[in-house]
C-alpha cells in the first residue's frame, strides 16, 4: 500500500490536492497526487519506504479543508462486467485486510447518483464472499471498507479508521431546509455548528440568553438560526430583514457597516457571511478576536477563482500569527462544508 484517497466537492479537486501535497511535504514525505477533474476524489501516490499508514494519521482528517473524507487505499481497479465481485475479493484478501463493515460510496455527482442500483445488486453477494474469506468479521477494531464507484466497472478501495473519518456517507452531511428560515444560507451555520461544536455541548455553547452579532445579516438566514438558540442578536447590515425574524423581538437591526461597527459589551458569539475579500474579512475577524469582542466565532472566506488552497492557507496562517503575537489563545478549524460554495467556513474558540 503505497497510496492514500480523499473525497472532495466535484470541481475542488485542485484544491484538495494542493493542500494534501503541501501537508505531506511539510511532513517530509514526497508524494503525486492524482485526481480527475470533477471526480469528487483525490489520490496521494507515495514515494517513500515507510508504511503509508504513518502519514494518514499525521493528517487528520479534523485539520484538512477540502477533504470529506481519508483513506488508506489500494489501486483502483477496472472490473470485468461479466464478473465484478472476483477482482475485488481478490484484492481485498491479497491486501490482508479485515474490517468490520462495508460502506459503498459514489463521488457526489448524477452519474455517481446512477450507479446506486449496481451497487444494491452487488452489496449482499460482496459481503457474503468477503465473510467467508475472513476479511469481513464481528470485531475488527472499528475499521471499515469503504469502496468508492466512479463508474459501473471502475472502483477504488480503501480503509477508515474509527477517530480519523467521518462517519458520514460520503463525509456529507446532508440537513432539511427549516421551515420559516429566510434563506437557505441558513444550513451554513447549521452545518458548521455540528462541525466545530459537539453535540454534548451546545447546551452550554449555544445557550438561551447569549448575546451575538450577525454581520452581513440580510435577510437574516444566519441570524434566525441563533434566534432559534434563543440568542439575542445584534443584526448588522444595510439591507432589509426578515419580518419575522423582527417580530421575536430577539433581534435589533442596525443599518451599518459590518467591518466598522463595534459591539457594546463583549459578546458570546461573532457570525459573519460578508461577500467580500477573504483578507479582508479574516482581518476583521483578527479585531474582534485581539479585542476579545467575543468568545468564538464563525465566518465564510469566499474564494478566488484559482489558487484557493492558498488563499485559505495565507488567511488561516496569518490570522494565527496574529492571535499569537497578540498573546491570545485560540483553536481555529476550517472546512469546506457541503453546504458551503466558492466559500470555506472557519471557527475559532477563544481558550482563555
Amino acid at each position: 500500500m503505497d497510496r492514500l484517497l480523499f473525497y472532495c466537492r466535484p470541481g475542488f479537486e485542485a484544491d484538495l490536492a494542493a493542500e494534501i501535497v503541501s501537508h505531506a511535504e511539510a511532513l517530509d514525505w514526497r508524494g503525486e497526487a492524482e485526481f480527475t477533474r470533477l471526480g469528487g476524489h483525490v489520490g496521494l501516490r507515495v514515494d517513500d519506504d515507510r508504511p503509508v499508514n504513518q502519514l494518514h494519521r499525521a493528517l487528520p482528517l479534523e485539520r484538512l479543508v477540502f477533504a470529506r473524507q481519508n483513506l488508506v487505499a489500494l489501486p483502483p481497479l477496472t472490473l470485468s462486467r461479466e464478473n465484478r465481485l472476483a477482482a475485488v475479493v481478490e484484492q481485498v484478501v491479497s491486501s490482508g485486510w479485515s474490517f468490520d463493515s462495508i460502506w459503498h460510496e459514489t463521488p457526489d455527482t448524477n452519474d455517481g447518483k446512477a450507479l446506486s442500483g449496481l451497487i444494491k445488486a452487488l452489496t449482499r453477494p460482496l459481503e457474503s464472499s468477503l465473510k467467508k474469506k475472513g476479511a469481513l468479521r464481528r470485531k475488527a477494531a472499528g475499521r471499515r471498507l469503504h469502496l468508492l464507484w466512479s463508474d459501473g466497472d471502475r472502483v477504488q478501495m480503501g480503509m477508515s479508521f474509527p477517530g480519523n473519518r467521518s462517519e458520514l456517507p460520503g463525509g456529507i452531511r446532508r440537513l432539511r431546509f427549516p421551515h420559516g428560515a429566510p434563506s437557505r444560507s441558513t444550513l451554513k451555520l447549521e452545518e458548521a455548528w455540528h462541525e466545530f461544536v459537539p453535540r454534548e455541548e451546545w447546551d452550554d455553547r449555544l445557550a438561551e440568553g447569549m448575546q451575538a452579532a450577525d454581520l452581513g445579516a440580510a435577510p437574516g438566514g444566519w441570524t434566525w438560526q441563533l434566534v432559534q438558540r434563543g440568542m439575542h442578536v445584534f443584526a448588522i447590515d444595510n439591507g432589509p430583514m426578515d419580518k419575522g425574524l423582527m417580530a421575536t423581538g430577539m433581534v435589533e437591526h442596525l443599518r451599518e457597516d459590518g467591518f466598522a461597527w463595534k459591539p457594546p459589551c463583549r459578546l458570546d458569539w461573532l457570525v459573519c457571511d460578508i461577500v467580500d475579500q477573504p483578507s479582508r474579512v479574516a482581518s476583521m475577524v483578527q479585531r474582534w478576536l485581539e479585542r476579545r469582542w467575543c468568545r468564538e466565532a464563525v465566518f465564510n472566506l469566499k474564494l478566488p477563482m484559482k489558487r484557493r488552497w492558498e488563499e485559505v492557507e495565507r488567511c488561516l496562517s496569518g490570522l494565527e500569527n496574529a492571535l499569537g503575537g497578540a498573546g491570545v489563545r485560540a483553536r481555529i478549524r476550517c472546512r469546506h462544508l457541503y453546504h458551503d460554495r466558492e466559500e470555506v467556513t472557519v471557527h475559532v474558540r477563544l481558550l482563555d
